[in-house]
């Protein structure tokens, strides 16, 4: 019997299961891990029958505070990232200008430097300025890599928002900043969810500009919070897999609630 395209068999069906496992296992440990008593992991059980909480409440006073400071950054970034890439994205698609395709080429060139690169001399600009161990200081330097990235999304989308719908506006007398503001950003609301769920993410995950520019307790994300919990703690156990328990539900829940909206399907609704 002929089988199905697109449909594989046993035996694929199989291998994606052992990958998916794999894949999925080091999260299965770190939750475990985190349910266990204080102490070394490798001796706690495969499934913790006795769920001990006590991980998480020492994550949650030790480290609640970074969480928040993680989560203030990460916003920032990608509210900042997105209110600067959006009309250079808008521009570099639409407005015939004179080396677009040098200024966009130039934009991918800033993803391939190092950000040790960028940290350092940041670090020289914010001692000078006052903006270490600050909120805003570590925004604008996860916003270094945030801004290039969501500039590259936003301009292959709004290069596909068709050229009828923005003349129909320009005819109803629309300006280019009505435009922009009534008809481009709601068609790219897709475009622009994935452009800020991925700047959330890149300064969620974020340590290097966290370990250069941040040298005191007063401002410190979650990632510097567990890379200087783990030497101190290192027999707690417990509560370092809770700490990245608590930091892992962030990103998580927001990839579940945008999945949908990660998708270039609104130029096709809009021309319907």
């Amino acid at each position: 019997m002929k089988r199905p395209p697109g449909r594989g068999g046993p035996l694929s069906t199989l291998v994606g299961i052992v990958l998916l496992a794999l894949m999925l296992f080091p999260v299965y440990w770190m939750v475990n891990a985190s349910l266990q008593p204080a102490g070394n992991t490798l001796r706690g059980g495969w499934f913790p029958l006795h769920p001990d909480l006590s991980g998480y409440a020492t994550a949650l006073r030790d480290q609640g505070r970074n969480l928040v400071t993680s989560l203030v950054v990460a916003l920032g970034s990608a509210l900042l990232s997105l209110a600067l890439a959006a009309p250079a994205a808008h521009a570099l698609a639409r407005f015939r200008l004179r080396g677009t395709k040098v200024v966009l080429l130039g934009i991918l060139t800033t993803q391939a430097v190092p950000g040790i690169v960028v940290a350092n001399a940041l670090y020289g600009a914010y001692n000078d300025l006052g903006l270490l161990n600050s909120h805003l200081g570590l925004v604008l330097a996860d916003s270094t890599a945030g801004v290039p990235f969501a500039i590259v999304v936003l301009h292959s989308f709004m290069r596909s928002i068709p050229e009828e719908v923005i003349e129909a506006a320009r005819m109803d007398g629309a300006g280019r900043l009505r435009v922009f503001r009534s008809v481009v950003l709601p068609l790219s609301r897709n475009a622009l969810i994935t452009a800020g769920v991925f700047t959330f993410l890149l300064a969620w995950s974020d340590f290097l500009f966290a370990l250069t520019l941040t040298t005191t307790d007063t401002v410190r994300p979650i990632t510097l919070g567990v890379y200087q919990y783990l030497g101190a703690h290192t027999n707690r156990w417990n509560a370092v897999m809770a700490t990245a328990v608590l930091a892992s539900v962030p990103a998580a829940v927001l990839l579940v609630v945008a999945q949908r909206h990660v998708t270039s399907a609104a130029t096709g609704a809009a021309v319907k």
